[in-house]
């Protein structure tokens, strides 16, 4: 594992835990930060998350040779 894959490890745990979060504040119903700035972190995260892992796994894959 590089240091760019633990990079990219890291800023998709990140992402996923906004997501995650960002879910249970709109389930709530009464998001701290208002609804529609819940839902842009929701949405901006889930596919930062999956580019985020995908790059690392690239990476992983790219230098294991």
């Amino acid at each position: 594992m590089t240091a760019k894959s633990g990079v990219l490890l890291a800023f998709c745990c990140i992402t996923a835990i906004a997501a995650v979060g960002s879910i249970f504040e709109l389930s709530s119903g009464h998001p701290e930060l208002g609804s529609l700035t819940t839902e842009i972190i929701l949405a901006a995260s889930i596919p930062l998350t999956v580019v985020s892992f995908w790059g690392a796994v690239q990476d992983t894959k790219a230098n294991q040779k």
